[in-house]
């Protein structure tokens, strides 16, 4: 019954955003996008505008794309410009073109340098100027600094705020600059030391700063620290180098060994992250595609190596044409070829996966290639003969035929066994070749056990039969 009651009736509690497996809730995400189609601007900063970055980017992801605008422009200003740094570059571009030059140069100063300069790199020219035109002068010589450095590069992931001190000061004139001072880093780990030319001498950790009397020149405190990055080297082995050495942190130098950023864990993540996404994409053909592209987009990227597999096709299909009296002469040979072809494919690509992984860590080079070759081919004899006698063992029940399952088995094991020679030896030709491996090694690797996998099988037949 009603009460007469004419206070406007209680917010609902917001759903919880993620479910037990870590993904969005769907009530959440039905709700958001109910707010933003209502024009309800209270109610999506209530569900989304404490929410950390990733967890706003993940939702950028969710939602229907011609909701993404209207969702930023809802939130305002509690729209935290570091998560166009964690979406994909299709949503960022889709994002920047929506908003006004003047907000988003606001929002992008106020990010790490490292976070900036990962936004505005994939911009064209004059986008990213009419974006830096509008921030201030420190911060725009300060990323125009870092993206002057090759793409994919240190200095383009470094940060440009850092603690560095001279030679001569004291740890008690250190504490008290970093009290007093009020552009320090938000966060840092540990304190540099220089020269007057900005030369670096030394690192301090914060634990071993904090720890030292007051009096004790930094100098004396200091470690030469044997870690230290160019910033002009690819990004990919510094992230390398990070996993080596179980690095938090370290300094950046120029070509004259003057400190001019510092690198953090949480970025080697992101790289690490980047490197092995493209490595997986390219192993399939799919180049840079990502998950919210468009289907035109993802037919553009997809398309090109199906056309190349389309031609070696032809070849492997020109293999069997060969046979075709044979085929014609014993119909089994037709229904048995896909189990030929597909075992030697699988056998292939899992040698090739390992190989190209194993390259673009640095675990493969010319010290244990030949272990590794070695390795390959007899995992191959070995599961070849395994899988080849319950192949075999299968035709003769199917077929009744037992010199039917002699040629298969034998066949399968001489393809499994090129399969895992071919998975090694044509990743690292390529590689020698100066291609990349992930991109061209699917192709060639199929092309080889296909037409190999059906000329042994039909090749074999045709003799032990006498079909030709």
């Amino acid at each position: 019954m009603a009460d007469g009651s004419t206070d406007p009736p209680e917010e609902t509690d917001a759903p919880v955003l993620r479910e037990q497996d870590g993904t969005l809730s769907a009530d959440f995400v039905e709700d958001l996008t109910g707010a933003i189609e209502a024009e309800q601007a209270a109610r999506v900063r209530e569900l989304a505008g404490e929410l950390h970055a990733a967890d706003v980017a993940d939702l950028l992801e969710a939602i229907p794309s011609d909701q993404r605008g209207p969702f930023v422009q809802q939130l305002g200003e509690d729209f935290d410009y570091a998560v166009l740094s964690e979406v994909d570059e299709n949503i960022r571009d889709e994002l920047l073109e929506a908003l006004p030059a003047e907000a988003v140069a606001e929002g992008v100063a106020e990010l790490d340098s490292d976070d900036a300069v990962y936004i505005l790199e994939d911009l064209d020219d004059a986008e990213r100027d009419q974006i830096l035109e509008q921030m201030p002068a420190g911060e725009r010589v300060a990323l125009k600094r870092s993206l002057d450095y090759p793409e994919e590069s240190a200095g383009r992931r470094m940060r440009a705020a850092f603690i560095a001190v001279p030679q001569f000061w004291t740890v008690g004139q250190t504490i008290d600059h970093m009290r007093e001072a009020d552009d320090l880093p938000d966060e840092f780990h540990e304190v540099f030391v220089v020269a007057p030319t900005y030369r670096l001498l030394g690192v301090i950790q914060l634990n071993r700063l904090l720890r030292a009397k007051r009096p004790t020149p930094m100098i004396e405190l200091m470690d030469e620290t044997r870690q230290v990055v160019k910033a002009d080297e690819d990004q990919e082995e510094v992230a390398r180098r990070f996993q080596r050495y179980d690095l938090v942190s370290a300094p950046v130098v120029d070509e004259a060994d003057r400190l001019v950023g510092v690198l953090t864990i949480d970025d080697m993540l992101d790289v690490i992250e980047e490197e092995t996404d493209e490595d997986i994409k390219r192993l399939v053909g799919l180049g840079d595609e990502e998950f919210t592209a468009s289907v035109l987009k993802s037919s553009r990227s997809r398309l090109p190596w199906l056309v190349v597999n389309t031609a070696t096709a032809f070849l492997a299909a020109a293999v069997i044409g060969i046979f075709g009296g044979t085929i014609e002469q014993m119909v089994a040979l037709a229904i048995l070829m896909p189990i030929v072809a597909a075992l030697g494919g699988n056998t292939a690509v899992q040698a090739m996966t390992v190989t190209v992984r194993a390259i673009a860590t640095r675990d493969l080079g010319r010290g244990n290639a030949r272990r590794v070759v070695a390795r390959e081919v007899l995992v191959g004899l070995l599961n070849g003969i395994v899988i080849a006698l319950l192949v075999a063992a299968g035709a003769v029940l199917w077929f009744s035929d037992v010199e039917l399952g002699f040629v298969i088995g034998v066949a399968i094991v001489l393809n499994m066994l090129v399969a895992g020679l071919a998975g090694v030896l044509i990743p690292l030709t390529l590689n020698k070749l100066k291609f990349d491996p992930a991109v061209s090694s699917g192709v060639f690797v199929s092309t080889v056990t296909d037409v190999f996998g059906f000329f042994a099988f039909l090749g074999l037949a045709a003799l032990w039969f006498g079909l030709i």
